[in-house]
């Protein structure tokens, strides 16, 4: 249950999404369709949620796989974010997985300025850096084996702005998500950067350990990158005006995992 799993769009598809994504392309009309890859700064109305830690439990198979926590808070003229991720149980006997992220962004913007990542999975340990140079438009990774020592260095073209794979959930929060609108943008993980697209399908009730609410279903694919022809990542956010990510469903190639919103606290 890496954050490469939860916060990426490595999944596959589920039954729902395909042939309602090719419809909605078709008539979608919402003022945030978007074809051209970019990232739309937020509204003045949308408030992130600052000093709030959103906790998830994942499961795999019916069994507990692990816990997520998401947490924001101004730094500056930055907005921080922190996430961390840890297998439990059966899970973290077969794969053990200790995982924490730091993103910096421009509140304003929603442009990713510079990501820390450490990730200790299975036998692997190894931390990453990754600045985003919008003065050079490049995108600059460094990563170190923390195992063997061994180090990459590594620079990409990058538009002009780009999310992060965290990051990226609270901007798709930003966005309006009426029903039927879709947008492209530009998500950068120190390498080649990824296109995601999203398509918002639809609204429902749903239950989470945290309660139950009304949500927006929206859909995120890759379009470009590693990550192309993947599958898919559903992400229900709560309807109203905070958005709040309240569940995830990815379908990897062992199996489904679930993450649900467990707890809200300041």
């Amino acid at each position: 249950m890496a954050i490469a799993i939860f916060l990426s769009l490595t999944t596959a598809g589920g039954a729902s999404g395909s042939s309602q994504q090719t419809a909605d392309k078709q008539t979608a009309t919402a003022s945030f369709v978007s074809a051209e890859p970019r990232i739309i700064p937020p509204s003045p109305n949308y408030r992130l949620p600052d000093s709030q830690t959103l906790q998830y439990g994942a499961e795999w198979h019916m069994f507990n796989a692990g816990t997520a926590t998401i947490q924001l808070r101004p730094d500056g003229t930055t907005e921080k974010l922190n996430a961390t991720a840890s297998t439990a149980g059966v899970v973290s006997m077969i794969f053990p997985v200790r995982d924490w992220f730091e993103a910096h962004f421009d509140p304003k913007t929603f442009c990713s300025a510079r990501v820390f990542k450490h990730s200790e999975e299975g036998q692997r340990k190894r931390e990453v850096q990754i600045q985003l140079d919008y003065a050079r438009s490049k995108s600059v990774l460094d990563e170190k084996n923390l195992k063997t020592g061994e180090a990459k260095h590594e620079e990409n073209d990058s538009p002009s702005c780009a999310t992060d794979i965290v990051s990226g959930f609270f901007y798709v929060a930003s966005l309006p998500l009426k029903t039927g609108s879709s947008a492209n943008f530009p998500v950068s993980d120190g390498g080649k950067t990824t296109v995601a697209a999203i398509q918002v399908e639809g609204r429902e009730e749903i239950k989470v350990p945290a309660g139950s609410f009304q949500a927006i279903r929206v859909s995120v694919e890759a379009l470009s990158g590693k990550l192309q022809g993947k599958g898919k990542l559903w992400v229900w956010f709560s309807d109203d005006a905070a958005h709040t990510p309240l569940q995830m469903r990815g379908k990897m190639g062992w199996g489904t995992v679930m993450f649900k919103l467990e707890k809200m606290e300041k």
